[in-house]
C-alpha cells in the first residue's frame, strides 16, 4: 500500500504535469522494468482515468464512471461515493445487501466532517461468505466544506488502508477543488458575455431601425433585407450556447452589423476587409472582435466629419492568427487609452471602455496575459487595436 501513498501524493501534489510525464514515460522501454516502477506507472495510470469523470463535479454520473478507478487506488473488495444528500455509487463486494446502508454510515462524517472507522457491530450482514466487515469513511471537502464521502469497505481496517483511503479523498478533493474553478471560470465568462450584450447600444438599435424605417416607402427591398440582416445580427449576438465560436461566424456578424451601419452612414462609411482563408474555421471566444469593431465605427468615425474608414485584418502566423481593427476616427490621448485598459472606472464607463475591456480580460483568461489586448491611437490619429489568438489551445473549441 506504501508505493500507492506516495504516488497519489504526487499526484495530489502536481496533477495533470505528473500523468502527462507518466504517458511520455510510458513508451520508453527502459522503465517499467522493476515491481516498483510498473506500481508506480500503473498508479497514475489508473488515476488518470479517474481524474475525467470528476472533472464535472460530485455527480452520480461522474462517480459512477470514476468508482471502479478509485477501488483500484484503494485495493478495497468495495467502495462508495456519496454527496450531501444521497448515495451516487456503491461499487464492489456486498453490493446487493451492504449498499443499503452506504449513506447512513456516511452520516456521521457528513455532518461532523471527520473521518470514521466502522467495525462489524455497525457494518454487519449475515452472510458468512460476504468480506465486508468494516468501513474507512472520509469526508470530501471543497473549499473547507463537505460535499460528500469516500467509503472504503474491506475485511479489517488496517493503518495503511486508512491513510490510503485519506490519499484518495485528497486527490478527489483536488479534483473537484479544479471542477468548481471550471464552473467558476464558466460562469465569469457567460456573466461577462451577458455584459457585452447589455452593451449593445439601444442608439445602435434605435438608428437601425429608423434607417430600416426610412426604406419602407422608398426601397421596400432593401428595407425587407436590412431587416433580416437586423434579425440575424441580433439573433448572433444574444444566443445562449457555446463560450467559443468560429472566426468566420464572428466575421459574418460583423459584416451584418457593418451591413446596418452602412446604410445608414452610406457612402461616409468605408470599409476595408483583408482576410486569410486559412484562419477563418479558428476558434474564439465568442463577441471577442465584434466590440471592437462597434468601438471604431461608434466612438472612432461618428463624431469625425467626412468620410470614416475601417480596416479588418486576419493574418495566419504560424502557429497563431493576427486579427486587427483600425479606423481613421478621432483617435484619444494614449494615457487615457491606457487607463482604460488597466480598469479605470471613470474612464471605462465612456468611449467604448466596458467593450475594450471586457474583451481584453477575456482573452487573458482564455489564453493567458501575452494574449490581451494591444490599441495605438493618439488624438485625431485613429485608432488601431490588434490581437493574437493561438490557433490551437487545450479548451478552446467550438461545440
Amino acid at each position: 500500500m506504501e508505493p500507492v501513498i506516495a504516488v497519489l501524493l504526487v499526484v495530489a501534489l502536481i496533477g495533470v504535469p505528473a500523468l502527462v510525464l507518466w504517458r511520455v514515460l510510458r513508451g520508453r522501454r527502459e522503465l517499467g522494468s522493476s515491481p516498483a516502477e510498473r506500481a508506480t506507472f500503473e498508479t497514475l495510470h489508473t488515476a488518470s482515468l479517474a481524474a475525467p469523470p470528476l472533472r464535472a463535479g460530485l455527480t452520480e454520473a461522474g462517480a459512477q464512471k470514476a468508482s471502479r478507478h478509485l477501488r483500484e487506488l484503494l485495493g478495497s473488495p468495495a467502495l462508495a461515493v456519496t454527496d450531501e444528500e444521497r448515495l451516487l455509487v456503491y461499487d464492489g463486494e456486498g453490493d446487493d445487501h451492504h449498499a443499503r446502508e452506504a449513506f447512513t454510515h456516511a452520516a456521521k462524517t457528513l455532518s461532523g466532517g471527520r473521518t470514521r472507522v466502522l467495525g462489524p457491530e455497525v457494518v454487519w450482514c449475515d452472510l458468512p461468505e460476504c468480506p465486508i466487515r468494516f468501513a474507512v469513511v472520509v469526508p470530501l471537502t471543497t473549499d473547507g466544506r463537505v460535499v460528500g464521502s469516500l467509503a472504503a469497505y474491506g475485511g479489517h481496517a488496517s493503518a495503511g488502508l486508512v491513510r490510503a483511503a485519506h490519499e484518495v479523498a485528497n486527490w478527489v478533493d483536488s479534483q473537484l477543488e479544479l471542477a468548481e474553478l471550471d464552473r467558476s471560470r464558466t460562469r465569469l465568462m457567460e456573466a461577462e458575455v451577458r455584459a457585452l450584450r447589455a452593451q449593445i447600444s439601444p442608439h445602435f438599435i434605435y438608428n437601425s431601425l429608423t434607417t430600416i424605417a426610412s426604406f419602407v416607402r422608398s426601397d421596400p427591398d432593401r428595407s425587407r433585407e436590412l431587416l433580416l440582416e437586423f434579425a440575424d445580427f441580433t439573433r448572433y449576438s444574444f444566443r445562449r450556447h457555446g463560450e467559443f465560436t468560429t472566426l468566420a461566424e464572428e466575421l459574418r456578424s460583423i459584416d451584418r452589423y457593418l451591413i446596418l451601419e452602412r446604410a445608414r452612414f452610406g457612402d461616409q462609411l468605408q470599409v476595408t476587409l483583408r482576410i486569410a482563408p486559412e484562419v477563418l474555421a479558428v476558434a474564439v471566444p465568442f463577441l471577442c472582435l465584434q466590440p471592437l469593431v462597434e468601438n471604431a465605427v461608434q466612438h472612432g468615425l461618428e463624431s469625425k466629419p467626412g468620410i470614416g474608414r475601417i480596416s479588418i485584418v486576419a493574418e495566419d502566423a504560424g502557429a497563431e492568427c493576427r486579427i486587427s481593427v483600425e479606423d481613421d476616427g478621432v483617435g484619444m490621448e494614449p494615457d487615457r487609452l491606457r487607463r482604460i485598459l488597466a480598469g479605470d472606472a471613470d474612464e471605462r464607463s465612456g468611449a467604448g471602455g466596458v467593450g475594450l475591456v471586457n474583451v481584453d480580460e477575456r482573452l487573458r483568461q482564455v489564453y493567458g496575459d501575452e494574449y490581451g489586448l494591444v490599441a495605438e491611437t493618439a488624438k485625431g490619429a485613429g485608432t488601431k487595436v490588434s490581437v493574437r489568438l493561438p490557433k490551437y489551445h487545450p479548451g478552446v473549441s467550438v461545440r
